[in-house]
């Protein structure tokens, strides 16, 4: 099934899932004033839950517009992230469009750095989850500061979110802080600076990440 996409009303749908909710938004034209969100609380049924609850939010004519999906991939409640990107890997095949996955830790990046006041170029911080049984995942990231606004540009993935058994630069390290609404729309924004810089990704290359997984 594909779709002849005209050059308006294009639609990037984005999928998340932090430890306790999952949400779906979308964005039309890359105009944020157009976002549309669902955000819920998923409970053990989350399998039968996530296909209806999509089904409710994102209405059937708009699945001609969709463009590209952007997907979560973790780390965060594993059986959730893993229910998602299989949503997003199979909408992405049958519709015949892009699909782009960032880790959980990296939407929140760029909130976590202007809330703890992290404004130096190229400047490195780590964002961790401390687990229950041993040690953390951590992540870590570098900013770009634009010379004239002095405000952050982008922000770079340079460690992707993996097992440590103790935290690399504790005077630098910030606990993950997860925002549904706010990932949301970072998923969003991401997605579309892909496009722009045609950056275009697969579906069947999209996978869950999580550290204490089979396949990592």
């Amino acid at each position: 099934m594909s779709y002849d996409l005209k050059k308006s009303n294009l639609l990037t749908l984005a999928i998340h899932s932090s430890d306790n909710f999952f949400g779906f938004a979308y964005r039309e034209n890359k105009d944020n004033l157009s976002d549309k969100f669902f955000v819920k609380k998923f409970d053990k049924d989350l399998c039968n839950n996530l296909v209806v609850d999509f089904a409710k939010f994102f209405k059937k004519e708009n699945f001609k517009k969709i463009n590209k999906i952007s997907v979560s991939i973790g780390p965060a409640n594993f059986n959730a992230s893993r229910q998602i990107v299989v949503l997003a890997r199979t909408l992405s095949q049958q519709i015949n469009c892009t699909l782009d996955g960032f880790s959980s830790f990296e939407l929140m990046a760029k909130r976590i750095a202007i809330k703890n006041k992290i404004t130096s170029d190229q400047k490195e911080f780590w964002i961790f989850k401390k687990l229950k049984r041993r040690g953390y995942i951590a992540g870590q990231y570098e900013i770009n500061i634009s010379q004239k606004t002095k405000k952050i540009i982008n922000i770079k993935e340079k460690i992707i979110p993996k097992i440590f058994e103790e935290l690399k630069n504790k005077d630098c390290s910030y606990q993950a802080d997860y925002n549904e609404i706010e990932d949301l729309k970072e998923l969003l924004t991401l997605s579309d600076k892909n496009s722009l810089n045609s950056n275009f990704n697969s579906w069947n290359k999209v996978l869950p990440l999580y550290s204490r997984s089979p396949i990592n």
